[in-house]
């Protein structure tokens, strides 16, 4: 049992130093906690590829508990693309997968597993920094299962500008 904490850990770590390396060479970029959605509750960055405060960009986060000692970690990633109009409220389209880690009587036994989901929703980020909110959609996917109407929301913060299109 102590071996897969251990690489569990390493996974998390790496994760982790994944996230850095983003939010160094990035310069549209925000952090928020997501309450549902692919991590159920997590923490989470967010960068655009480009410069600019919309379009193409990804996400990495980290979430789960821990109840009696066992515990579950989800770990998601994925792409999204925002439209607007305003600099300021976007529409996301996103999608990615969510490992998932386990131990203890959560599972019955330590396991790793993955899912898929997919993500349709509404962002109010500032194009200048500052306070940031998201509701969304977001169907999860899995080896014999599909959950059409899963969600929810997040608050966070946006770090500095990007340019404006």
């Amino acid at each position: 049992m102590f071996s897969n904490q251990k690489k569990t850990m390493k996974k998390v770590i790496f994760i982790l130093f994944v996230i850095t390396i983003f939010s160094k060479s990035s310069l549209a970029q925000s952090m928020y906690v997501e309450l549902g959605g692919p991590g159920l509750a997590s923490l989470n960055f967010d960068t655009r590829f480009s410069k600019s405060n919309d379009g193409i960009g990804g996400r990495v986060g980290i979430g789960g508990f821990s109840i009696d000692g066992s515990g579950i970690v989800f770990v998601p990633v994925g792409v999204n693309y925002l439209l607007g109009k305003d600099n300021k409220h976007f529409f996301e389209l996103g999608g990615g997968v969510t490992p998932v880690f386990a131990t203890g009587d959560l599972a019955g036994d330590n396991f790793s597993s993955t899912f898929g989901h997919i993500l349709f929703g509404y962002r109010l980020q500032p194009g200048d920094g500052g306070f940031t909110f998201r509701a969304f959609v977001s169907p999860v996917f899995g080896s014999g299962f599909f959950i059409p109407y899963y969600g929810g929301v997040s608050f966070g913060y946006k770090f500095g500008g990007g340019k404006n299109k």
